[in-house]
């Protein structure tokens, strides 16, 4: 069974949380989760296994919306930024929202969903589906 944990992320920490703090990384999307991906894992490391879940986040759950304005210039640049980690690490801990709606960097324009496990609300928000999800082999060129 899946479940959403949070502890992923906590292992080596993120760009949105750093090592040892638990928080959900989604997308959008399909196609952002899989450029999301993409960026950190060559096709040829992609498990054979790999999921792609589909969440639901009611409406009556919080979500707070990053005032972009506070990010640095170089915030999407890699390696990540002890600044970015830290507005994550201030969200989980604060735990006024149980969402916080960020910005893609890797497709400008779009968001990411960071969840927090420790919030309220968290138990509110289901995996409605679960399919295997093969990654095009064209995308290697």
């Amino acid at each position: 069974m899946v479940e959403l944990s949070g502890k992923g992320a906590a292992t080596f920490g993120a760009r949105w949380n750093s090592q040892g703090i638990e928080m959900i990384y989604t997308a959008e999307s399909r196609a952002l989760a899989m450029a999301e991906v993409f960026v950190h894992l060559s096709l040829a490391m992609m498990p054979d296994d790999y999921l792609m879940l589909t969440i639901e986040i009611p409406d009556a759950v919080s979500i707070k919306e990053l005032d972009q304005s506070i990010l640095p210039d170089d915030w999407s640049d890699s390696p990540y930024k002890y600044e970015t980690q830290e507005i994550g690490d201030r969200f989980v801990s604060a735990r006024e929202a149980c969402v916080l709606k960020v910005p893609s960097s890797v497709v400008k324009g779009d968001y990411n969903y960071l969840i927090n496990p420790y919030h309220a609300d968290f138990n509110r928000i289901s995996i409605t589906e679960t399919v295997d999800f093969i990654f095009d082999r064209r995308l290697i060129g």
